[in-house]
């Protein structure tokens, strides 16, 4: 039965699995309290973007976020639907597209801000625990980038 432990095929040997099932249930407990403000995650994170630098381009979203522009582009389109952002294409390059905030997205961010402290309290880590995590993930992150 040790083959079997050592198989590199098992579910229970890899690393992807536990960050994939993760990273879903993270995704459930976001998902009651982005409901209440009518986003979906992808928007949520696009939009803190946007609560940080105002405006930017859709690739420089797309770089911070990790998102392609296929992914990118009907978030912001849908973004703009709602009235939180504003699209333009640069004066510098038209090939670039301008993404800016409104006041009625700046407003959201008020509704948005108690939403990282409820997710928090759902993961039930220690600070300490969440702040070893976060190192862990963005190392990962800037090794795979």
């Amino acid at each position: 039965m040790d083959g079997v432990r050592n198989d590199p095929l098992l579910l229970e040997n890899q690393l992807c699995f536990p960050l994939y099932a993760c990273a879903r249930e993270v995704m459930k407990r976001y998902k009651p309290f982005l409901d209440a403000i009518d986003l979906t995650y992808t928007q949520y994170v696009t939009m803190m973007v946007l609560w940080e630098v105002g405006q930017t381009t859709s690739k420089d979203i797309g770089e911070r976020l990790h998102l392609d522009s296929g992914t990118l582009t009907p978030v912001i389109k849908k973004l703009e639907e709602k009235g939180f952002v504003t699209r333009c294409r640069s004066r510098e390059d038209e090939r670039n597209l301008c993404v800016a905030i409104t006041e009625a997205g700046r407003a959201l961010k008020a509704r948005a801000a108690q939403i990282p402290g409820q997710v928090g309290r759902c993961l039930c880590l220690s600070p300490d625990e969440a702040g070893q995590l976060y190192v862990m993930l963005y190392k990962l992150l800037g090794n795979l980038s």
